[in-house]
């Protein structure tokens, strides 16, 4: 039996770039970052004190008094990417659909500025301060949970938890789901909101991310000679997924198909690539078969590209051995740079990047690359976007535990 295709009909985003898809992407093309100094918390004493947070967003005005204080931030970000991304698709939903549709949100940690507020509660005045509503807001499939709810979506519903690859296995598993009937349509994406003092604390501890506080624009730098670590961003992005045969019959805008997807694992180290970002090339080269497309075809990859020492050469390795010669004819960027590592969420909002370069055959780039590094020589797109006809595009996401997910995408 042959596989249906699946194709992309809307989507919607809340990021440190602006709060929906069009200030989002107008942002990127211009090159802006999202960086800056912390504000959600008193950041003094870490040694890393900038991030990329979600700016201007009051979750009351978005989805209500009542259900903001009953929701971590993750999962408040991921029912406003929903609704828009519902929007965008102009699917209306129904007692007729309402059982084929489905939710699949990745995220890498979940609620754990509930835990943190409830830890404190607890050590501070006992266990009968703790919320009853603790449990519910700190879970991870709180966030699929919710869009299913609002929405009454009776389809598949779950949450996929591979760290920094969480939201594009989402895409990749909601895409099979659909492939083989098991779903019409999905609402697929990530959300993430770990920008808190323990999660900050640990990542500084593990020495993974940024110490460039006097130059916060400047900080996420990948595949740059002098970068030192990535900048924890935040927000979500959540994708409509639907059979061709569903959007065709209701007469939807289709803006671009999935075409390719594969999830591997390094099974190397908790934490570090594999050497010579074996597992990543694997994961390419599948997600090439899957797609049924040349290593040629490929125009433009969404590098996972975090601006870490490791990540940064052993992607590029990874590139050059997926691709051979044809890696030095690729265009290459992080959008990271902007975004800031959106963690779990990361995925879906580079997904979504993809998809709009596709659309607009026009490259974001990424910024702060200032000196070359002898180990990462390829086209990076350098700090302005580019004007490019674009057919076929990829995307990277690897998370700690050695989680590698690829998706193609092709032209509507």
């Amino acid at each position: 039996m042959s596989r249906r295709r699946v194709v992309i009909t809307g989507f919607g985003c809340i990021s440190p770039l602006g709060n929906d898809i069009q200030s989002t992407w107008k942002a990127a093309l211009a090159g802006e970052s999202g960086v800056g100094l912390i504000t959600l918390f008193d950041a003094t004493e870490f040694r890393t004190r900038i991030a990329a947070e979600v700016k201007e967003i009051d979750p009351i005005q978005t989805i209500g008094k009542r259900l903001a204080r009953r929701t971590d931030r993750f999962t408040q970000f991921a029912l406003e990417a929903a609704a828009q991304a519902i929007q965008d698709s102009d699917l209306s939903i129904d007692d007729g659909n309402r059982d084929r549709i489905g939710v699949i949100i990745g995220s890498g940690i979940g609620g754990v500025s509930t835990i943190f507020n409830a830890s404190w509660k607890y050590l501070d005045s006992g266990p009968k301060q703790v919320s009853p509503h603790m449990i519910p807001m700190m879970l991870p499939d709180s966030a699929p949970g919710h869009i299913a709810i609002a929405h009454g979506l009776r389809g598949p519903n779950m949450t996929v938890v591979t760290a920094c690859a969480s939201s594009a296995n989402a895409i990749g598993e909601a895409t099979e789901m659909i492939r083989r009937g098991a779903a019409d349509a999905i609402l697929a994406g990530g959300a993430e909101a770990a920008i808190v003092p323990v999660a900050l604390a640990g990542f500084n501890s593990m020495k993974a991310i940024s110490t460039r506080n006097d130059a916060p624009t400047k900080a996420s730098r990948p595949f740059d000679l002098e970068r030192d670590g990535f900048i924890m961003g935040e927000g979500a992005a959540c994708l409509v997924l639907e059979s061709y045969e569903m959007a065709h019959g209701r007469g939807a805008k289709i803006l671009a198909e999935v075409l390719g997807y594969s999830a591997t694992s390094d099974a190397f180290h908790m934490t570090a690539p594999a050497a010579n970002g074996a597992g990543a090339e694997t994961c390419m080269r599948n997600a090439l078969a899957n797609a049924g497309l040349a290593p040629e075809k490929i125009d433009y990859i969404n590098a996972h590209g975090t601006s870490t020492k490791l990540n940064d050469v052993s992607e590029t390795q990874a590139i050059k051995a997926a691709f051979g010669e044809h890696a030095y004819h690729l265009a290459i960027s992080s959008t990271k740079s902007m975004t800031g590592h959106l963690l779990g969420a990361a995925g879906a909002m580079e997904s979504i990047f993809c998809v709009l370069a596709l659309q607009n055959n026009v490259i974001p780039p990424t910024i702060n690359y200032q000196t070359p590094d002898p180990e990462c020589d390829l086209d990076y797109v350098p700090n302005e976007a580019r004007q490019q006809k674009l057919m076929y595009v990829m995307t990277n996401s690897f998370g700690f535990a050695g989680h590698n997910a690829c998706l193609i995408f092709g032209k509507a």
